[in-house]
């Protein structure tokens, strides 16, 4: 079920229209860590997905947004092969010779339909008088009802100080009923950024 949940949501990605918009909807700073500020320093845009296509412009696009904050940013896929990032040991060395000093992950974690059921009969005649709905129960079943299939997407988006090893920040965000990969992109890397300046990751007076 998981994997069909993921594939509709890369058909979804891949269909071009509208997404609702959608802030993080819980974050965490690691309680010890009181600034850490990547200015200057090499950030490795990293999404892990099978979607080769959705890999490559989300990374370019939080590469180019952290470059124009004063970060070095880099997309995983320019600094490894694809099939090295898929291996931990591997993928460090990469990181490391390269000289990335942090690590932003982003991961799609679920893809769950929801279903919303509005029952409009509740304000017919039938419903008004008790004994009328008594008569009209036991006679009749609900016919008239709204049925709406959302699918929302759950993404993680973590900050590594690679200096460190240390996880020092994580976020969750939702998106329901995503099909325009470069409105998604753009709104989550969007986000990503505010957040990294209000926590002073990235430089103070930028645009």
């Amino acid at each position: 079920m998981r994997r069909i949940l993921l594939t509709t949501l890369m058909f979804a990605l891949a269909a071009g229209a509208a997404v609702h918009a959608a802030k993080f909807k819980s974050t965490w700073k690691a309680p010890d860590v009181d600034r850490l500020n990547f200015a200057g320093k090499k950030v490795a845009a990293v999404v892990i997905s099978e979607n080769q296509d959705l890999q490559v412009s989300t990374e370019e696009e939080l590469a180019r947004q952290l470059t124009a904050l004063g970060l070095q940013g880099v997309p995983s896929y320019r600094l490894a092969p694809r099939e090295v990032l898929r291996e931990k040991g591997a993928a460090r060395e990469w990181f490391e010779r390269a000289g990335v000093h942090g690590l932003i992950v982003l991961r799609v974690v679920s893809a769950e339909k929801e279903v919303t059921y509005t029952p409009d009969v509740w304000v017919s005649s039938m419903y008004a008088n008790p004994w009328e709905y008594y008569a009209y129960g036991w006679s009749s079943t609900i016919v008239s009802v709204n049925r709406r299939e959302d699918l929302v997407i759950t993404i993680e988006t973590l900050v590594y100080d690679l200096s460190k090893l240390k996880l020092v920040w994580a976020g969750v965000s939702e998106k329901t009923n995503p099909k325009d990969a470069q409105k998604i992109v753009k709104e989550l890397v969007g986000n990503i950024v505010s957040e990294m300046r209000k926590e002073g990751f990235v430089p103070k007076g930028r645009p």
